[in-house]
């Protein structure tokens, strides 16, 4: 539970944002209705500023060895953060400000910060602030706006520098950059960014979303854990709802590129799972805007190509290592850089795999490999297999698909416990295609059983605790917080 003076703390930060917002707002409105500018000392005053954390080490308290890999202090000095949204992120900031105040007996306070809340981040869905002959331009002038300039990821990918005299980061992601996720998040799952929950599934198949949501609508009849099941299209579902399948079929879902759904616990420790499609691009997309929520996991149920003769088709492929020839993380994480398994999703997975399927581990070996997956930018790969060849067989690969090696990248570079459990849906290099037929009847039995090893796969990882965030995801000079 979180202590009483880090919820003091998260409740200033709140205060301040909201103040902050409000200021803006009004301004906003104010010169809107009268053309009337604000008065500039209001910015230079930090009227409309993200508030932010300070915090102070000493460095006198040596908390000694630590059994995670986060929550920890290099070196003395201050360290700052600017946040937004402290209400959304409450739960996960209380914990980190606890974590540092018994191990390092740190200084912790809130204020106003000098990093500005642009505009259009606090116009809500729906607003009576009517902006339709307003300039972006002049708005831009005006107030604050985004500036791409300062939104990035150099943190993350270890490129960051401290200015003279500036405080040390405490955590990997700032308010701009959190604040432009979130606006990219709704727009493209068609969903709260707050209704995301810490356990991430993600699918390239459409049936693995009906089968998710039957699921998961008799799990809201039980009493258990969760409270609502929210869908794209703004759509929400809660015990006792009439017709609910009926309600998700008609919601605006093909209105988002990669719409999500989320089962929803209080305490965040539901299951989100997201169909992304077809294609590296879109893995990465989501998973630059999924990571600032700071999920606990996220793995990969979807489909492959299996590349051994001795495969079948359901057979299933943990990934234990990925060739990553998906290109579009080149230029921040060279494909050089080992993408390692992470042991505790691993085991979790496997067992997971024992439990559904109800088959001993030896039994279990005959349909489910451990190897390297290949991740592809190609959908026609098979077009220039002869070029591949060589490569495929000098990795061993077992697997191929488009999305695998993209999403344990971004959970390596972004900090975030990742796995992969395909299902073989194909085997082209064999003569074994998707035929139309065989198809629906592969799909009929083996999605339901897939989907229900991710599910039992994140039962397992909700006792990990910290276990589950591994040193290996860590650099040598990282921000304290998770």
């Amino acid at each position: 539970m979180p202590s009483t003076q880090s919820l003091q703390l998260v409740e200033q930060l709140d205060t301040l944002y909201r103040e902050s917002v409000a200021r803006l707002r009004a301004a906003l409105t104010h010169y809107i209705r009268t053309g009337e500018r604000p008065d500039p000392a209001m910015r230079r005053d930090g009227a409309f500023a993200y508030p932010e954390i300070r915090l102070r080490y000493e460095g006198g308290r040596d908390p000694g060895p630590l059994g995670r890999s986060f929550g920890r202090l290099q070196q003395p000095g201050d360290y700052a953060i600017a946040v937004t949204q402290p209400a959304l992120f409450a739960p996960y900031l209380a914990q980190q400000i606890d974590l540092l105040i018994a191990d390092y007996g740190v200084r912790v306070e809130a204020g106003v910060g000098t990093t500005e809340i642009p505009y259009n981040y606090v116009l809500d869905a729906g607003d009576d602030l009517d902006l339709t002959g307003a300039s972006p331009v002049e708005l831009s002038r005006i107030f604050p706006s985004t500036i791409l300039s300062q939104i990035g990821d150099e943190l993350a990918d270890g490129l960051w520098m401290q200015a003279d005299g500036a405080p040390r980061p405490l955590a990997l992601f700032d308010a701009p950059r959190v604040d432009f996720s979130l606006a990219r998040l709704r727009h493209y799952t068609g969903t709260p960014p707050g209704h995301v929950q810490d356990y991430i599934l993600f699918t390239n198949y459409h049936r693995y979303v009906d089968e998710f949501v039957h699921w998961a609508i008799d799990q809201l009849d039980k009493d258990g854990r969760y409270t609502m099941l929210s869908g794209a299209g703004g759509v929400e579902i809660r015990r006792g709802d009439p017709d609910p399948r009926q309600a998700i079929a008609d919601s605006a879902w093909r209105k988002h590129q990669m719409p999500a759904y989320h089962l929803v616990a209080p305490d965040r420790s539901g299951i989100t799972l997201v169909n992304i499609g077809v294609g590296p691009s879109n893995a990465k997309t989501i998973t630059d805007h999924l990571a600032v929520m700071r999920p606990a996991a996220w793995l990969m149920i979807g489909h492959c190509g299996g590349l051994r003769p001795s495969q079948r088709i359901g057979d299933y492929v943990l990934a234990h290592a990925y060739l990553r020839d998906d290109h579009v993380l080149d230029s921040v994480l060279p494909p050089e850089i080992p993408i390692p398994a992470i042991a505790e999703v691993q085991q979790a997975l496997t067992r997971a795999a024992e439990i559904v399927s109800g088959q001993s581990m030896e039994q279990l070996k005959l349909r489910m490999r451990t190897g390297t997956v290949v991740t592809s930018d190609d959908r026609n790969w098979e077009l220039r297999y002869t070029a591949s060849a060589l490569r495929f067989s000098q990795s061993r690969a077992v697997a191929i698909d488009m999305e695998s090696a993209t999403l344990a990248a971004q959970g390596y570079r972004f900090r975030v416990p990742y796995g992969t459990l395909l299902c073989v849906s194909d085997k082209p290099i064999h003569g074994e295609i998707k035929l139309p037929g065989q198809a629906n009847r592969f799909y009929e039995r083996a999605i339901a059983e897939h989907l229900q090893i991710g599910i039992a796969a994140v039962d397992q990882l909700r006792g990990e605790g910290a276990r589950l965030h591994s040193r290996k995801l860590r650099a040598f000079d990282e921000p304290p917080f998770r």
